[in-house]
């Protein structure tokens, strides 16, 4: 290899940066700066935002336990970059003293996880971390004990049987009625979003709509020869290509002149057939990234023309902003407070009254792609989602903002609908969109 040739390799991966072939997607960090970042992400989520979401709600201990590959949710949530997953037994014990403003990060292990939680265990002074696990609690004396079970959220629920028995048989009774769910907590945690992650998850909420915009491009579709699983394998190709990870499996379809349109079961359960992408296909991506502990979702429409056509036609604009208008009336309906089936009911009802024929089905997004929060529908529960659907809306959330309008279109005789995904994010300031959304089908060129 020429000297010099390897002097530049060398430079470049010594400054840990790695661009892309196209300035399009910006900067990804190699995996020795992804770490690094990820674990100032995680030290500010543990040690600022934690307390204040275990004072709000008023919940001083909260003891996590995992063994290996079997681990909590939450858990996951809170191992350094380092520390891909569980080791042996891990136990973790968050404890905060409102009144002396006291909080603590400790490792019921052989050693600290990370330089965010620090070891609280001697082995050689205790063998048995189940009873100094016991001594860590009668030492604070908390009154409230805080458990990852939960009835509504799988993510909340990680606590497996084994370890909830192992530990309610060694924690002595006079305590065992101070074990709580953790669910309003862990969901806490799980969808709030600090202000430096919201800087980061713009960013990838850009890098998505960039690869959106390439696949849907004649750099990769050939009218009259590719297929939608071509384009669908191309996605996951430059994922991976970019050294990132794609959180579910991406899907294209296909809503043609001479085809009828899928019912909603037969969409989202049996998905579409392999088809050769044509001329006046009206093409529907739904695609998602995961990076630096984040994940976005996100839903468009292209339009690929005729030879003769160099803009998407006016009548597929106009059912496209049917779309946009659900959009309106949806997000519109966001309050503090208010339960997703709340806000959902409502937002089917006026758009309803206006001649839309809607389906609303908004997920939290964010640390998980269906992740835990307020649940606004899902597509075969438009009248509400129990449980999760009755949980009220926060400040700093994320929200993967799905859904679809149906519009009957009489240059094609027929009904086309219009299925739309975009990150959304609340606080006190109202709704805004990530970074924007899509407000007219893309023109393959």
């Amino acid at each position: 290899m020429n000297p010099s040739i390897r002097t530049k390799i060398a430079t470049i991966f010594l400054t840990g940066l790695f661009f892309t072939s196209s300035s399009m997607y910006g900067q990804i960090l190699n995996e020795r700066e992804r770490a690094a970042r990820y674990d100032v992400l995680l030290n500010e989520r543990i040690h600022q935002l934690l307390p204040e979401l275990m004072d709000q709600h008023e919940m001083e201990m909260w003891i996590l336990i995992s063994r290996e590959y079997n681990e909590d949710p939450i858990l996951r949530t809170m191992l350094p970059a380092t520390w891909l997953n569980a080791r042996r037994r891990t136990i973790i014990l968050f404890y905060r003293d409102r009144e002396n403003d006291v909080f603590e990060a400790l490792a019921v292990a052989r050693y600290g996880i990370g330089q965010t939680i620090k070891s609280a265990w001697d082995k050689e002074k205790q063998p048995d971390q189940w009873a100094r696990l016991i001594e860590l609690i009668q030492e604070r004396e908390p009154q409230k004990i805080a458990l990852n079970y939960s009835e509504h959220y799988g993510i909340a629920d990680g606590l497996v049987l084994t370890d909830y028995q192992e530990f309610m048989s060694h924690l002595p009774q006079e305590y065992q009625k101070r074990v709580v769910s953790a669910e309003p907590l862990a969901v806490s945690w799980v969808e709030t979003r600090t202000a430096t992650e919201m800087m980061e998850f713009e960013a990838l909420v850009d890098l998505t709509h960039a690869i959106i915009a390439e696949a849907f491009s004649t750099k990769v579709i050939t009218p009259g020869v590719t297929t939608s699983e071509e384009v669908v394998w191309w996605l996951r190709q430059k994922v991976t290509d970019l050294g990132l990870e794609t959180w579910f499996h991406p899907t294209v379809d296909i809503q043609r002149s001479d085809e009828a349109l899928k019912s909603h079961i037969e969409a989202f359960s049996n998905g579409y057939k392999e088809q050769v992408i044509q001329p006046g296909d009206l093409l529907h991506c739904d695609f998602g990234v995961s990076y630096l502990g984040l994940n976005t979702d996100c839903q468009q429409h292209a339009y690929v023309p005729y030879s003769n056509e160099n803009q998407v036609p006016e009548f597929l604009q106009v059912a496209f902003k049917t779309g946009n208008r659900l959009q309106d009336i949806f997000t519109g309906n966001f309050e503090f407070g208010r339960t997703g089936n709340d806000i959902l009911l409502n937002a089917l009802k006026e758009g309803r009254k206006e001649g839309l024929r809607p389906s609303i089905y908004t997920h939290p997004l964010g640390s998980f792609g269906h992740s835990a929060g307020t649940t606004l529908g899902m597509w075969d529960a438009q009248g509400g989602v129990p449980g999760s659907g009755d949980y009220p809306m926060a400040y700093k959330t994320t929200y993967a903002i799905e859904l679809n309008n149906t519009v009957f279109v009489p240059k094609w005789n027929k009904d086309v609908r219009i299925m739309l995904e975009e990150a959304g994010y609340f606080d006190q300031q109202g709704f805004r969109y990530v970074k924007g959304r899509q407000e007219a089908i893309r023109l393959v060129k």
